[in-house]
C-alpha cells in the first residue's frame, strides 16, 4: 500500500452560522456555534486515509485540550502521528462565519503550526520512494516547507504542493512539485517567478481543475444541496495524494479527487464527523 506523509497545520475549526454576512461595523445574530477538526494538513491526510493509503501525519499542536482531542482522533483513524506538542502555545485555531448559502469567511491563528520543527521529516527514519508521496500545504512556514521537499526529492520521492494560501517558495522547490496545485487567481503569481513545477494542477472551484492543460470536470452539486464548502478543496487534494500514492494514474486520481471534493460540500465540516 502506498503511503502519503502529509506535513502541514492542525487547527481547530470554530464555525458559526449567520443569516447573512455582516458588513463592516454590523452584528448579527449567530447559531449553531459548532468546534471541528481542521487545517489543511489535518484535512488532507484524513482524505488520504479514507482514500485507502496509509498516512503519516507531520505536524504540531499545543499542549492544551484542543490539540490532545485531536491527536486522539487521528490515532482513532489510524493515522500516524509525528506530531510535536509545543508548551505554553496554543493549538492553531480557525474562526469560520458561515452563510445559508455555504458561503464563509475565515480568520486562521496559525499559532502552533509556525512551530513545527525546520527539519520536521528526520525522525521518519528511511524514505521509500517506491511508496511514499510528500503532500504539503502553504499554511506552515515556508522554510519547513522547503527543507522537507529538498529532503524527499533528494532520495527520489514525489512531492505534491498545495500552493495555498499563496506564498513565494525557492525555484528549485517549485521545480520539484509534481503536481504544484494552485488556484487559478494564483496562477499569474507563480508564473511571475519563472519558476516551473513538474506538472501544474490548477483548481478552479465548481467548474474543476486543469492538470497540465488537460481540463477535468466533476458533479456540479446544485445550490440547495450545498451545506459546507470548508475543506472541499482539501478532500480533493487529500484523495487525489491517496490515490497516487496506491498506483492510480493520473485521470483515474483526479476524477476519484473530484468525486470526494462534491460529497465534502454536502455536510458540514471540513472532514467527516469532524466534531471535537
Amino acid at each position: 500500500m502506498g503511503r502519503v506523509i502529509v506535513l502541514g497545520s492542525l487547527n481547530v475549526d470554530l464555525e458559526v452560522h449567520v443569516p447573512a454576512m455582516p458588513s463592516i461595523g454590523e452584528k448579527v445574530m449567530g447559531d449553531r456555534l459548532m468546534r471541528f477538526a481542521g487545517g489543511k494538513g489535518g484535512n488532507q491526510a484524513v482524505a488520504a486515509k479514507a482514500a485507502g493509503a496509509d498516512v503519516i501525519m507531520v505536524g504540531s499542536v499545543g499542549d492544551d485540550d484542543a490539540g490532545r482531542q485531536y491527536l486522539n482522533r487521528l490515532a482513532a483513524l489510524n493515522i500516524g502521528l509525528e506530531v510535536a506538542r509545543q508548551p505554553g502555545t496554543p493549538t492553531g485555531h480557525a474562526l469560520i462565519i458561515t452563510d445559508p448559502k455555504g458561503n464563509n469567511r475565515l480568520v486562521v491563528i496559525p499559532a502552533a503550526n509556525l512551530h513545527i520543527d525546520y527539519r520536521p521529516l528526520r525522525p521518519l527514519g528511511k524514505l521509500d520512494a517506491s511508496r511514499d508521496i510528500l503532500l504539503t500545504q502553504t499554511e506552515i512556514a515556508p522554510d519547513t516547507i522547503a527543507d522537507a521537499v529538498r529532503y524527499v526529492t533528494e532520495r527520489g520521492l514525489r512531492a505534491i504542493i498545495q500552493l495555498s494560501p499563496y506564498v513565494d517558495l525557492p525555484d528549485d522547490v517549485i521545480a520539484a512539485a509534481d503536481p504544484m496545485i494552485i488556484h487559478e487567481a494564483n496562477v499569474s503569481l507563480l508564473q511571475s517567478t519563472g519558476a516551473k513545477p513538474k506538472s501544474l494542477l490548477v483548481t478552479r472551484g465548481k467548474y474543476g481543475v486543469t492538470w497540465d492543460g488537460v481540463e477535468y470536470s466533476g458533479e456540479i452539486v446544485a445550490p440547495e444541496n450545498v451545506v459546507d464548502t470548508i475543506g472541499a478543496g482539501d478532500a480533493f487534494v487529500g484523495t487525489l495524494a491517496g490515490a497516487l500514492a496506491q498506483g492510480k494514474d493520473r485521470d483515474t486520481a483526479v476524477k476519484l479527487a473530484l468525486a470526494a471534493s462534491a460529497a465534502s460540500v454536502r455536510r458540514f465540516g471540513a472532514q467527516p464527523n469532524p466534531r471535537l
